[in-house]
């Protein structure tokens, strides 16, 4: 092995055999230190000197620029802020009435629908319509079928059709389909529910949705006997009920009767306001 000359680490002129055990690192030089004791000075944390390009430096440069920005709304100059919290008060306000107006809608009757029961029915009506009571559902235990007959007039005269199930049409064109339309499920069945909603049990209507319910049926009626081809003009129609409660299962003792009721409502003469667009009679009534 190599021995180190006379001026080792332990002075004088013996040598000292193999490497220093315990080294003495001279000063460092590079880019950004100084050699010297002022390197050492300058290095202390808090002096603010730093080597160049070291991960230190570019850490302590960013969080000192991103400890100034805001976000959200405290980012926004006062102006903005002010609109801000004026349009968010705004839509929390409707959003809350919206709320109350709903559950007040569906909610057993009490003093405040007594007393304020027009105001929410305007609010509610006709986009907000919820047809089920709060706090105690009353599952329907009845098959209601919707059935028409109509009067026309040909080249033979006069005959009455024989009654037309609309309702049994609907559950044909949904069984088997696994995606059938609001239509075929609801509007007829709605339409009905808006009718006995609005008329009293003589099919006097109980105020200006009765008329409303009554048109809505007529032209719905109109609209699924312009799909059958009778080859004459219809000049009336009838529509009635068909109610029979759900038989009650086999394991109870329950007896039900499941014989038919019917509601017949009186005939209507039909007008132009029927038609639907598009069909022979209304060209004819447009002629």
């Amino acid at each position: 092995m190599d021995s180190y000359g006379g001026r080792g680490v332990g002075g004088g002129g013996e040598s000292v055999a193999g490497p220093d055990p315990h080294p003495v690192p001279g000063p460092r030089t590079g880019p950004g230190l100084r050699a010297g004791p002022d390197a050492d000075a300058g290095s202390e944390p808090g002096a603010g000197q730093a080597s160049d390009g070291g991960p230190e430096s570019g850490a302590g440069s960013g969080s000192g620029a991103g400890s100034g920005l805001r976000t959200g709304m405290a980012g926004l100059s006062f102006p903005y802020q002010v609109v801000a919290a004026v349009a968010l008060s705004v839509i929390g306000l409707i959003a809350g009435v919206q709320l109350v107006m709903v559950f007040l809608h569906v909610a057993p009757s009490n003093t405040l629908t007594k007393q304020h029961g027009e105001a929410v029915d305007e609010w509610v009506y006709p986009e907000f319509e919820q047809n089920w009571k709060l706090f105690a559902p009353n599952p329907l235990q009845q098959n209601i079928a919707v059935q028409v007959r109509a009067e026309t007039a040909g080249s033979d005269g006069r005959r009455t059709t024989s009654w037309r199930n609309l309702s049994g049409e609907d559950g044909q064109a949904i069984r088997g389909n696994p995606l059938p339309s609001h239509v075929q499920q609801n509007e007829l069945r709605r339409a009905w529910d808006f009718y006995l909603g609005s008329h009293d049990s003589q099919n006097r209507a109980n105020g200006p949705r009765g008329t409303l319910s009554e048109q809505y049926i007529r032209r719905i009626v109109m609209l699924r006997l312009s799909e059958h081809d009778y080859g004459n003009t219809v000049l009336r129609i009838q529509v009635r009920s068909e109610v029979r409660s759900v038989a009650a299962p086999d394991w109870s003792d329950e007896k039900i009767s499941t014989a038919p009721s019917y509601r017949v409502l009186p005939w209507w003469t039909v007008t132009e306001a029927d038609l639907p667009k598009g069909s022979a009679d209304s060209e004819e009534a447009d002629q």
